[in-house]
């Protein structure tokens, strides 16, 4: 909206003020022209046509009213098929329904009246009306006299809220006149100017009034309900119409103001959604770095990062010039979880230093390393109670530790800064952190009686969001990528290469590789194309560079929003909480000597990234080189790749083991994701480096010798040199049996094969299980 068109709004010097000109600024012309919004009338129509404020009409024949059930007939026609005694629905929506009353209004059928008709059997206005009972003639034979003359509007109806003309010489529209009897009737000392603002205005299908409202409570709601569309979730009129008289009801000035206490949960949410937008709209990075609460979105990420906890004002501040700081070096989906583990070990120093100081922490110049001291047992304390467990004892530790060292780097121990004073023994050193938990990420693998029993129960997920859902499962146990890139593939991921073999395209966020490709089978390359297909058919008219493989079934129009990895892993924890037993061979000891049993498998271990460790542990158990399998997992750092394997006492290869100091993942604890350099001392000469699995010494002997070369960082996995495999290569592991594999070739898995009786090579899929064939 232009300012001269701010300026021609009816009482624009009071009530335009700067932050309802920005509201009004910001609602697009192509989303204004589309709900018919106009600032000088107030009133929003949802077209029927929209892709998220559309609605469809009653299957009723003859009614005009929007459909509100999932029968596909509106509440009117639902509450007449009640009275009839719920005969059968196909039966009921075959007769035309009988309008019984007016629906919306017209104008009289008089030529040249301006007034509206009393109803739809009249056809006439009161005035009218009256005439042509006076007359006692027909509605044809009135309209052809001489005496039918047209009448002057009478002025809009005296309702603030309302849309319609007043119908005769009161004050208001026949609706509004008939409610102000009753209201008079049940209340009689009613204040009639307050009962003019606030009474809702009468309900026209997809109209909403906003009239009667502030100019900048209508532009926020105009403004939200762009922004919902925005971002594909659909609105209906239904929804939002209550919300609006509620707020008509209250008279406030911002919907800020609406308590959202007074509202029930459906307009409670629209309405918390409504104020983040005007909130987010009216924030920027420079603004929200002073609150204690801060909203990602405006710094470009999902969450939110909380502060709150942190007790002094000047540990608090420093946080957050910390946070403020630290955020352009975040990238990825878990941006606001990784910084928040941070922040919650300085919640943790903070909390001690209130409990354990006289001052309670509040003037950092009376800190000593007596405190840090203080800090440190307070987390062997919490442990020791079970408050903490050993790993996030580490992790707030290491947190603190670097946070300290980040803030003093960045000069917030200046004067006027929020840490002078601090004293320079008030930090972490090395030695003052504990012993890192033992590495858990070797021995995550699932068995392979587990997949076996999960891959025979595929089709219990399929219906309704299940194809997405089931797709997503098979993509992560056949490629053993992260549950992310998985749920991010766009529908054209899958290519060929020159030699006619399946590459999946996906993009590694994590480290900020993208474009990254990994050989597959035919049986994984099938999978994809079979959710192409229905991704396809659930948005034909959505061009296929912008599609999603697998699109989300919430706020999701077009097709181009991915489900997220933690939808997914709700529905695999369903799924796999109400599967049968899995039983697993487990070695146990009795009198002294050890037998294998069929035991019940732990359900909790089988989650979404276990199929991940799983594919990388039958690498690993195959006898792939390590350099190879980094380059498969696309690893960034090589000692996380070293955790599937450990040391062994024959003679061997030279590589490298992981720091003490350093995770897993070749993270140091609590660095919110960056990967920093590790001391990675050399193997001892003489020593090999074997598989860390569990259960490698319960499996068969290894199907792929080690690969005779490595592939260089970066390059394609499928260039790097391997040895022929001497079993079958059919890449889709999962495939157990000749029956189950999805190319229908007569091959075995190719990492576990089946003790006792000799493997054959897969007929049509032979290729290196290195190489991803």
């Amino acid at each position: 909206m232009t300012a001269m068109q701010l300026e021609s709004l009816p009482g624009a010097e009071e009530v335009v003020d700067e932050a309802t000109a920005a509201l009004l600024a910001a609602i697009t012309p192509e989303f204004a022209a589309a709900v018919q919004w106009d600032p000088t009338d107030l009133v929003v129509v949802f077209p029927q046509q929209h892709l998220t404020l559309g609605w469809k009409k009653c299957v009723v024949p003859g009614c005009v009213k929007a459909r509100s059930l999932a029968s596909g007939i509106c509440a009117s026609c639902h509450g007449r098929w009640r009275r009839l005694g719920s005969p059968p629905m196909e039966e009921y929506i075959k007769a035309p329904k009988v309008l019984i009353r007016m629906v919306g209004v017209r104008l009289c059928t008089v030529t040249g009246c301006e007034r509206p008709w009393k109803s739809e059997r009249t056809q006439l206005c009161l005035a009218h009306e009256v005439q042509k009972r006076k007359l006692r003639v027909s509605l044809e034979k009135f309209l052809a006299m001489p005496e039918a003359t047209g009448h002057a509007s009478l002025g809009p109806c005296r309702a603030a809220s309302c849309l319609r003309e007043r119908a005769g010489r009161g004050a208001y529209c026949l609706g509004h006149y008939n409610r102000w009897r009753k209201a008079v009737w049940a209340q009689p000392d009613l204040d009639e100017e307050q009962w003019r603002r606030t009474v809702p205005a009468i309900a026209e299908d997809n109209k909403i009034s906003l009239r009667g409202l502030p100019l900048r409570v209508a532009a926020e709601f105009v403004y939200g309900l762009q922004q919902r569309s925005h971002h594909g979730v659909k609105t209906r009129f239904n929804m939002v119409r209550p919300l609006i008289d509620q707020i008509r009801l209250q008279q406030p000035r911002t919907l800020s103001e609406v308590p959202p206490e007074s509202l029930k949960s459906s307009m409670r949410h629209l309405r918390n959604e409504f104020v983040r937008h005007c909130e987010l709209l009216q924030s920027t990075p420079e603004t929200e770095r002073h609150k204690d609460l801060w909203t990602l979105a405006v710094f470009g990420y999902a969450g939110n990062l909380h502060f709150t906890d942190i007790r002094q004002p000047w540990l608090r501040e420093a946080t957050k010039a910390w946070a403020f700081d630290a955020l352009p070096q975040r990238r990825g989906r878990g941006v606001a979880g990784s910084m928040q583990a941070s922040i919650e070990g300085i919640v943790q120093l903070s909390e001690s230093l209130h409990l354990q100081c006289d001052n309670h922490g509040e003037d950092p110049r009376s800190l000593t390393r007596t405190d840090i001291t203080a800090f440190c047992n307070r987390l062997a304390y919490l442990q020791d109670q079970g408050e903490l467990s050993p790993g996030l004892r580490s992790r707030h530790c290491h947190s603190v530790l670097r946070l300290l060292a980040r803030m003093r780097t960045m000069g917030l121990t200046r004067p006027g800064r929020p840490l002078h004073g601090l004293p320079e023994d008030f930090a972490l050193g090395r030695e003052d952190l504990p012993d890192e938990p033992e590495d858990q990420e070797a021995g995550r693998d699932l068995p392979i009686e587990a997949i076996r029993h999960l891959c025979s129960h595929l089709d219990k997920i399929d219906g309704g969001s299940g194809v997405e859902v089931r797709a997503a499962i098979e993509l992560l146990i056949d490629t053993g990528r992260r549950p992310d890139e998985v749920c991010q593939l766009p529908w054209d991921c899958l290519m060929r290469d020159q030699d006619g073999k399946p590459v999946l395209i996906y993009d590694n966020r994590k480290a900020h590789r993208l474009g990254r490709r990994l050989p597959i089978s035919e049986a994984t390359a099938s999978v994809i194309v079979r959710q192409q297909e229905a991704a396809r058919g659930r948005f034909p008219d959505t061009p296929v560079t912008e599609l999603a493989l697998l699109p989300s079934t919430v706020a999701n129009p077009d097709g181009r929003k991915s489900i997220s990895a933690d939808w997914v892993s709700g529905r695999h924890r369903t799924w796999v909480d109400s599967l049968p037993e899995i039983l697993v061979p487990t070695a146990v000891e009795t009198d002294g000597r050890t037998e294998t049993r069929m035991l019940p498998f732990d359900k909790r271990r089988i989650y979404l990234y276990a199929y991940r460790h799983t594919f990388a542990q039958r690498y690993a158990d195959a006898g792939v080189r390590v350099e190879v399998l980094k380059e498969l997992m696309d690893h960034k750092q090589l000692s996380t790749t070293q955790c599937y394997y450990r040391v062994g006492e024959s003679a061997g290869e030279r590589l490298s083991t992981a720091s003490p100091r350093c995770s897993s993942t070749g993270t140091e604890a609590g660095s919110g994701g960056k990967r920093p350099p590790c001391s990675t001392p050399s193997t001892p000469a003489g020593q090999s480096v074997k598989s860390r699995s569990p259960m490698a010494s319960a499996l068969s002997p290894p199907t792929l010798l080690p690969a005779a070369g490595t592939a260089q960082s970066g390059s394609d996995v499928s260039d790097a040199p391997t040895s022929a495999p001497t079993s079958p290569s059919c890449l889709t592991w999962r495939h157990t049996s000749a029956t189950s594999c999805a190319t229908g070739n007569d091959c075995w898995p190719p990492l576990t094969p089946i003790s006792g009786r000799r493997t054959r090579p897969c007929p049509q899929t032979r290729r290196s299980a290195v190489s991803g064939g």
